[in-house]
């Protein structure tokens, strides 16, 4: 059976892609904007002892390397994403000390505070320091260290935040699976600090990052410090990694908070429910909205609507002002309480309707982005056990359950659909795909439309086969995470650039601008025998193309041929109405002849063929 657990490490893509709005517009409950209003805080406890300063595995970078790089890749993603974070940094395992308390070989590099400029810099002084000589000089190595010091200083700095914190973590970067080996009085007191932490909810994340010819072994000392949920064993945290991406990739799996939209129950039938949370795991990125600033401070305008009465000029309250709707030539008028119960189709909630076969879901049934349900515990005791079985089910029967959907008071209620999904781990046993349903909308019958296409001839045969031809030599895989917005990446370029002090922003590569040369060298004999095929001898076919390339014709000795601009006169108008290729013409071509044929027609290009098929007596 399929298992669930609160603390399971979801995959998050793309950078902040947890939203507090619907695409309606519609705010989500008012307990949720509350508690998204706290900060995420996130402190990176960093070993700096002698064996993260050494080079294994052939990389190019240090663990110590790693990490920083690491570090600043997730305080660049928070600048974008979610500035009000805040983020700390300490490194523990280092000669000289810098903490409150005074703990020795103890060291916070930066306090817990929102990202900035400055931050990001001093992480690129350390990575330009490849030899590690300046770290040395400032900051020194040494093993003799507690990790109960580490542990209890990252603990005060969340205490003595002047903000308001919400989500507090760690997360520890280490190569060394037994940093008190030999010292069993040091590893029960960080034994017992990390018990204290996760009762006080502060979570623990290890990234262990592997050594050379060295298995990390977690059951030697973290797996008593990491926070791991009760029904996950120690099997279900990945193995160490030692390359740069697979250790990005798990950074940002654990770097955002996981937020729901709403959490609502799911009736399965009469006085049977199960609580399930909704997450929203997609959403396009745009680029954040711009904001008003005083001409004089540069402080941020606070923007005040008030409602004034037209005809006294006084500003009005809430209660003085009402909703009418015209029935019968007279107004009739309705409390904002009744508008509210108007739009009121019940509890809100998933309701059961049925089961469909999988493949009744179809492609084009897209309307918006879906959502994820996960089993809730915290709204009714028992959803995991429940949902469990139902995901397992529905797996095994290949099928979809059919619900109806209300997402809150005063919301429409919309059918959809819940696609099971099964767990799927990669080989170093991170979560890949998470276990649960995806909540995927579907259409109703006026969202269906039918289309009107512009009647064309027919293709031939040879056509045909050769346009297959060009579609088979251009297919590739595709991967979404390829292919990055180029109109964000340079925005964000730019931003980067000015804020870095950066004589020039970094040069960004837009792939999806078409490969010519690539093109060509697959396809390039294919599109010219389609050419060929489609277009008379001597037609230029991206003639009536507006700012499209042309191709480069090339001549029986091997250069380049000037093609001859073609005159309307030299085209043999009466061999393309013969053929039924009239529509191939630009409407310049159509206009040139009926005018030198006399022939009187105005209008679109459908029409203009028309009039020119009715002269040569071409159906």
């Amino acid at each position: 059976m399929t298992t669930f657990s609160e603390g399971s490490a979801w995959m998050w893509g793309g950078s902040d892609m947890f939203t507090a709005e619907e695409e309606d517009g519609q705010d989500v409950a008012a307990d949720q904007e509350i508690r998204w209003a706290n900060k995420d805080s996130l402190i990176m406890l960093i070993d700096c002892s002698m064996p993260m300063f050494r080079l294994s595995g052939g990389n190019d970078l240090t663990p110590f390397q790693l990490s920083i790089k690491c570090t600043r890749s997730v305080l660049m993603n928070k600048i974008v994403s979610s500035d009000k974070d805040l983020v700390g940094i300490v490194f523990f395992g280092t000669d000289k000390s810098g903490n409150p308390s005074d703990f020795k070989h103890i060291h916070v590099l930066q306090e817990l505070d929102s990202p900035d400029a400055q931050r990001i810099l001093e992480l690129d002084t350390m990575l330009a320091d490849e030899d590690g000589t300046d770290f040395v000089e400032n900051y020194g190595h040494n093993d003799d260290f507690s990790m109960n010091d580490a542990l209890w200083t990252c603990s005060h700095m969340f205490s003595n935040s002047q903000q308001k914190i919400g989500h507090k973590r760690i997360m520890l970067f280490t190569n060394n699976d037994d940093p008190h080996e030999g010292n069993l009085s040091l590893k029960r007191l960080a034994q017992t600090k990390a018990k204290d932490l996760n009762d006080i909810g502060i979570e623990i994340e290890l990234m262990h990052i592997q050594s050379a010819n060295n298995i990390f072994d977690i059951t030697k000392f973290y797996q008593d410090i990491i926070t791991i949920p009760e029904d996950e064993d120690v099997g279900a945290v990945p193995d160490a990694s030692g390359k740069f991406d697979e250790l990005l990739i798990r950074v940002r799996a654990k770097d955002h908070k996981k937020r729901s939209l709403m959490k609502i129950p799911l009736n399965l039938g009469q006085d049977l429910e199960v609580g399930v949370t909704i997450f929203s795991l997609c959403r396009p990125t745009s680029r954040p909205s711009y904001v008003q600033l005083d001409s004089k401070t540069n402080q941020v305008v606070k923007t005040v609507t008030k409602h004034i009465c037209e005809d006294t000029g006084s500003e009005l309250m809430a209660a003085d002002i009402k909703y009418y709707q015209t029935f019968g030539g007279e107004r009739v008028i309705f409390e904002k309480e009744e508008v509210g119960e108007i739009k009121n189709f019940g509890k809100n909630g998933l309701t059961l309707m049925g089961f469909k076969p999988k493949n009744c879901v179809k492609r084009h049934y897209h309307v918006r982005p879906s959502y994820f349900i996960y089993p809730d515990e915290s709204v009714i005791s028992g959803s995991t056990r429940l949902v469990s079985a139902l995901l397992e089910r529905t797996l095994a029967r290949d099928v979809v359950a059919i619900c109806k959907f209300v997402p809150r008071f005063a919301s429409g209620p919309k059918f959809v659909a819940l696609v099971p999904q099964k767990e799927v781990l990669d080989e170093h046993k991170v979560q890949v795909v998470p276990p649960g349903f995806n909540v995927v909308f579907l259409p109703y019958a006026e969202d269906f439309r039918q289309l009107k296409y512009e009647e064309t001839p027919a293709p031939m045969n040879e056509q045909v086969d050769k346009a297959k031809d060009i579609v088979k030599s251009l297919t590739f895989q595709y991967n979404p995470d390829k292919f990055e917005n180029p109109a964000l990446q340079k925005h964000y370029s730019n931003l980067e650039a000015l804020a870095l002090d950066r004589d020039v922003p970094e040069e960004f590569i837009d792939y999806t601008e078409p490969d010519a040369e690539n093109i060509d060298k697959r396809a390039g004999h294919h599109i010219n025998d389609f050419i060929e095929l489609t277009f008379p001898e001597g037609y230029d076919a991206s003639a009536g193309l507006k700012g499209a390339t042309k191709r480069k014709t090339t001549s029986a000795t091997g250069g380049t041929a000037k093609k001859v601009k073609q005159e309307t006169s030299e085209i043999d108008v009466k061999e393309y109405a013969q053929k039924g290729l009239l529509s191939k013409l630009t409407v310049n071509d159509l206009k040139a002849f009926c005018k030198t044929a006399d022939i009187k027609c105005q209008g679109k290009k459908a029409d203009l063929v028309a009039a020119v098929a009715a002269h040569f007596n071409v159906n």
